[in-house]
């Protein structure tokens, strides 16, 4: 990690830290949405690699609209929960408890993101950076949304199939 001795140092680094995490989930959507057998998770994962994609872009925003270039920093938390997701798509062999499975691990993505854009958006509104609090908030409400979603999902079909 680089010198952090500020909370302006920290904001930018937890911005490199998510636009790492957005990456490495535009990678790794793909895969799990091949994987999937349910067409209703298969279309949320498609789904979501769109607005990630358009994730990525509004952290681009971000970082212009601060001055500062787009990087990314190796996010260790992100790389575990990717890593778990690997494994279970290596070790179950049941379609429905895998799809069970992948749905847990996405939703494990969602919770790890809400909580770093509400970070975000606390400390920009702290810092003085209200040009940038409207573009993390858009990418906010995406992940709520997709968290809902993938709830509904799970309770309606994938985990009744999956038992």
């Amino acid at each position: 990690m680089a010198s952090v001795k500020t909370l302006d140092d920290l904001f930018l680094h937890t911005l490199q830290d998510i636009y790492y995490a957005e990456k490495q989930i535009v990678k790794a959507l793909p895969k799990m949405a091949k994987k999937a057998a349910s067409s209703e998770l298969k279309g949320a994962f498609e789904k979501h690699l769109e607005e990630t994609k358009g994730q990525v872009e509004r952290l681009d925003q971000v970082f212009e609209a601060l001055g500062k270039k787009s990087k990314a920093v190796k996010c260790q938390a992100i790389e575990g929960i990717i890593e778990e997701a690997q494994e279970l798509m290596e070790e179950v062999e049941d379609e429905q408890t895998l799809d069970a499975a992948m749905l847990a691990a996405a939703q494990a993505v969602e919770h790890y993101e809400i909580s770093r854009y509400g970070t975000l958006i606390s400390w920009a509104k702290t810092l003085g950076h209200g040009e940038v609090v409207s573009l993390l908030e858009e990418t906010l409400e995406q992940e709520k949304a997709t968290d809902s979603a993938l709830s509904k999902l799970g309770e309606s079909a994938v985990n009744k199939k999956a038992a």
